[in-house]
């Protein structure tokens, strides 16, 4: 609804579409209100000021509305008067009771507006004020109906509703838009106000990080002190070397579960690894298996780079500090995601290598293309999800200890024993820990299964299978 325009009328607010649609049925229906009573009555009267109510077009107050009839008789001058009181009176009350409309139409959409944004968050009080003011304000219209169908049956009756002058009502309207504007300011206040607590918390959050961030940079740049006394300690070299042990029986484990289902010989298989052992017990000859694939991925071991590639400087400063380093930031990264991420860093370089070395091409043609293809895709060693994980975190455990042998000072030391040599048990552990009573007859060892270290006086025992020792159990 618009009145006269003003060069200082404020912008109306913006509010949401139900409610433009609210407030457009709105007016629309107060126009009908008002003029029901004139679809039924024809009464000359009705092409004065009053018919200005049975239009659908806005209304512009303020304005005086000119009415023009044919002239009247010559000899009638007292009627001219009278007629010309009438039409001033009415063109009056016409212009006070449209206004009163505009301003209680007002009052009721700023009631509406507040009683909207009571209910979220919801406020009981506020709720019940805005209901209270938005009955009062249909009562007001109501009464101001009944006093327009009352005033076109008689003029002259004494209502007792005061309609107030075109400026009072004007006044009133103006205070409700303010109140609109109003409530849609302290709205946007709010909202305003929650997002800046919003950003004050994510960046106390934001400071809090960096500073962690901060701090964990400078444990692992400046003051690995402390990692070295917890990490280069026999303890943690024995637990890092027992993971890589238990990784390796795991693939090995799987490599023969494939080898069977392809219809290999394991018998001749072991025999091919190392001939003319005599095994105690049937199935021993899995060891021979996991001495193949353990003693292949500890090829390399006591060279710095692991024997990837030859005179690569491996890092700057100190050997051993470095070596730390590169340890921290492994056991810190999944290794599955290290290998898709920059297939061509030091691990992944590893991990090929050393598949290259343990599964010949022909070896896994004949793995891969006897198996079923509805159980597997093939054409790969990467194919095969179980087999590639568990060899992945195999190569993964032994990358590990590698790089904290080479954080020790001196340098952790690896041997293994040739065949044929007596059995020690300083240097030597029993495999299928037969062989662990003093004064047996002497036995020859067959073949290195987990190689052995040395931490400066400390050893770590060979794990060897032994040959000619039967099986007692």
């Amino acid at each position: 609804m618009e009145g006269n325009p003003a060069p200082t009328t404020p912008k109306p607010p913006q509010i949401s579409e139900m409610f433009q649609k609210f407030a457009l049925a709105f007016k629309t229906k107060t126009f009908e209100f008002f003029a029901d009573d004139d679809n039924n009555n024809n009464h000359p009267s009705d092409s004065d000021g009053l018919s200005l109510l049975d239009s659908t077009e806005d209304f512009i107050t303020d304005q005086k509305v000119v009415v023009i009839k044919p002239d009247p008789p010559l000899n009638s001058s007292s009627s001219i008067n009278n007629s010309f009181q009438s039409r001033t009176i009415d063109t009056q009350i016409a212009e006070s009771l449209i206004s009163s409309v505009f301003a209680a139409v007002s009052s009721f959409e700023a009631s509406y507006l507040q009683l909207q944004t009571s209910h979220v968050p919801f406020v009981e009080e506020s709720v019940k004020a805005a209901d209270r003011a938005l009955v009062s304000h249909l009562q007001r219209l109501s009464d101001l109906k009944r006093f327009y169908r009352e005033f076109r049956k008689n003029p002259k009756f004494e209502a007792g509703l005061s309609l107030g002058s075109c400026l009072e009502a004007q006044v009133q309207e103006n205070q409700s838009k303010l109140r609109t504007l109003e409530t849609v300011s302290n709205r946007l206040q709010e909202e305003i106000d929650e997002k800046d607590n919003e950003v004050s918390s994510l960046r106390k959050k934001l400071a809090e990080i960096r500073w962690a961030n901060t701090k964990l940079s400078k444990k692992l740049s400046g003051n690995l002190n402390s990692a070295c006394d917890v990490l280069l300690t026999v303890r943690v070299f024995y637990s890092v070397l027992h993971d890589a042990c238990r990784a390796t029986h795991k693939f090995s484990k799987i490599l023969i579960g494939l080898m069977r289902k392809a219809g290999w010989d394991l018998d001749l298989v072991a025999n091919l690894v190392y001939p003319d052992i005599d095994y105690a017990k049937k199935g021993h000859n899995r060891f021979a298996f996991l001495s193949y694939v353990c003693l292949g991925m500890f090829r390399g071991f006591d060279v710095e780079g692991f024997d990837l590639s030859e005179n690569e400087p491996l890092c700057n400063g100190n050997n051993a500090t470095c070596a730390l380093k590169q340890l921290l930031e492994h056991v810190s990264s999944n290794p599955m995601e290290l290998l898709s991420r920059n297939q061509n860093c030091e691990y992944s370089r590893f991990c090929e290598k050393k598949y290259q070395e343990l599964i010949h091409p022909a070896m896994e043609s004949s793995i891969f293309s006897n198996l079923d293809r509805n159980e597997v895709v093939l054409n790969s060693w990467r194919s095969l999800s179980i087999f590639y994980e568990s060899f992945v975190s195999m190569a993964s455990s032994i990358w590990a200890l590698h790089k904290l042998a080479f954080s020790f000072d001196p340098v952790v030391e690896i041997f293994q024993v040739e065949r044929g040599v007596d059995f020690s048990m300083v240097y030597m552990e029993d495999v299928t820990k037969r062989y662990n009573l003093p004064g047996q007859t002497r036995v020859k060892m067959g073949f290195t299964v987990v190689p052995g270290f040395k931490i400066g006086r400390t050893v770590i025992q060979s794990q060897v299978y032994l040959s000619g020792l039967k099986c007692t159990g």
